[in-house]
């Protein structure tokens, strides 16, 4: 009985996250497809049309709505959210390898991690620009302060997940590899890596996704624009659906990415399968 009144009214609280989470982006969609260049981001819809998509991509006449300034401006975010991905998923991989065995000070280095995801982003950009300048005399640069900041707050994230992987990792497997005489280095690439892949695809997504989107860090580490700086500054001044249609593109580009990430897990949890397979036979 409980059950049957227990699942219509969780069904209904899905429904109406799913609607709270997803309903920006349904009405963000539905304003980019307002006609141009006379419509702007209002009800109802004057005419449908692709202008403003078209508009992003230099492809309608010259009209008084400037063009998104944001080329370079994704170029610095795309590389940036690279690099951060990359550093950030390898300082996670190696902490957590080294927390699989209680050392001496582990419960401080865990919390002095853990402190930079929770510290204000503000802060962190602040604190990061100005040890650069003060004491580094290294000037403000997306490459370099913004990076560190990025690290500073991903590198966390990849390395929460990568500690969840590995306590559940058999370590036996490990041990067999040793026995017959495999080096650790070869032992790590051959038989610990491939298991733990998919928790090191879950920290890259974290870490590039997290670094992309970033911007409170990034406002004061970076005296260049990367994309959120940019779409910032021009809605500050005047919106158009110009930016609705490139929210839109963006976030399809976010969508891809889980599709790839879906992909390359699914891949991954096959290889494991056919792996454990062989050895069973074997």
């Amino acid at each position: 009985m409980e059950s049957r009144v227990l699942k219509p009214i969780l069904a209904v609280y899905v429904a109406l996250f799913i609607l709270f989470l997803y309903g920006p982006f349904f009405i963000l969609t539905i304003l980019s497809f307002q006609q141009g260049p006379e419509g702007g981001p209002q009800f109802p819809i004057i005419e449908w049309s692709t202008y403003w998509y078209r508009h992003i991509f230099g492809l309608t006449e010259a009209s008084r709505v400037a063009p998104l300034p944001v080329g370079q401006a994704m170029t610095r975010s795309l590389i940036l959210a690279f690099m951060t991905m990359v550093t950030s998923t390898v300082l996670g991989v190696m902490s957590a390898q080294a927390f699989r065995k209680k050392f001496k000070g582990s419960d401080i280095v865990f919390y002095l991690i853990v402190l930079g995801m929770i510290t204000p982003g503000l802060l962190t950009g602040l604190g990061v620009a100005l040890v650069s300048k003060n004491i580094f005399n290294v000037d403000r640069h997306w490459w370099s302060t913004a990076f560190v900041s990025h690290v500073v707050y991903t590198f966390p994230f990849a390395f929460l997940v990568m500690l969840a992987i590995l306590n559940r990792f058999d370590a036996s497997v490990e041990e067999a590899s040793w026995s017959l005489g495999v080096s650790p280095m070869r032992t790590f690439r051959k038989v610990t890596f491939p298991l733990i892949f998919p928790g090191v695809l879950s920290s890259m997504l974290f870490a590039f996704t997290l670094s992309y989107d970033e911007f409170s860090r990034t406002l004061l580490s970076s005296n260049e624009q990367t994309l959120p700086l940019a779409i910032y500054g021009t809605f500050a001044v005047e919106i158009h659906p110009n930016i609705f249609a490139f929210g839109v593109l963006t976030t399809l580009f976010s969508f891809s990415l889980l599709a790839v990430y879906a992909i390359l897990m699914g891949l991954s949890v096959r290889r494991a399968k056919k792996i454990a397979i062989q050895e069973e036979i074997g």
